[in-house]
């Protein structure tokens, strides 16, 4: 096992490579391909595309997440030796830990949110508000085209109106966590920039 100041180069590159996909990943879908798409393609079908890609995103996020921590504790054993399991279970219930350590359990605290919770109620809502607005014809216009005879939609109906809060909700808390992990990578991908002697 590598000691605490020189993981191997094996760990490092995991480490990294976990880390930076995460992170480019995470900047890609939130900040350039849900832009996109939500401006050209029609509604419904940027529903249905991020109904297929999310899980796999969110599970992807959690995996990374959980790996970048069980390295960062490969590469810093306790004093004491302890294995792994041990170690992680120390930092849990420790009064302090380091901060990367903590940047790493809150990624995964959200990323697991996500994946478990938020993202999945979005998703189901998503498909319910679908199938309310295909049955008055809507949902084919690109973008916010579409907005006024939803917004109408919303006044007739309180199915509709009650799934539409849902969505509101579900999706901010969502992004929240969504955002909390880019943060948290970032913070990462910092903090390994400072180790740095060179490029």
């Amino acid at each position: 096992m590598a000691s605490d100041t020189e993981p191997s180069n094996t760990i490092k590159l995991l480490h990294l490579l976990f880390l930076s996909t995460s992170w480019g990943m995470q900047v890609w879908v939130t900040f350039v391909a849900g832009f996109v798409m939500s401006r050209h393609l029609p509604r419904h079908t940027f529903g249905s595309i991020q109904r297929e890609l999310f899980p796999y995103y969110f599970h992807i996020s959690s995996t990374c997440a959980f790996l970048n921590l069980t390295l960062f504790a490969m590469s810093h054993p306790s004093e004491r030796g302890a294995n792994l399991t041990l170690h992680m279970l120390e930092v849990l219930t420790a009064g302090f830990a380091p901060p990367q350590t903590i940047i790493f359990l809150v990624c995964i605290a959200a990323s697991v949110l996500n994946t478990q919770c938020f993202g999945q109620v979005t998703s189901d809502t998503v498909a319910e508000l679908q199938l309310l607005e295909q049955s008055q014809g809507l949902g084919q216009e690109p973008g916010q085209a579409g907005s006024e005879p939803r917004r109408q939609l919303q006044t007739s109906s309180p199915r509709y109106r009650e799934l539409a809060r849902r969505f509101a909700l579900c999706h901010a808390l969502s992004s929240l966590c969504n955002l909390c992990c880019i943060v948290c990578n970032g913070l990462s991908l910092h903090h390994l920039a400072a180790q740095l002697s060179a490029l």
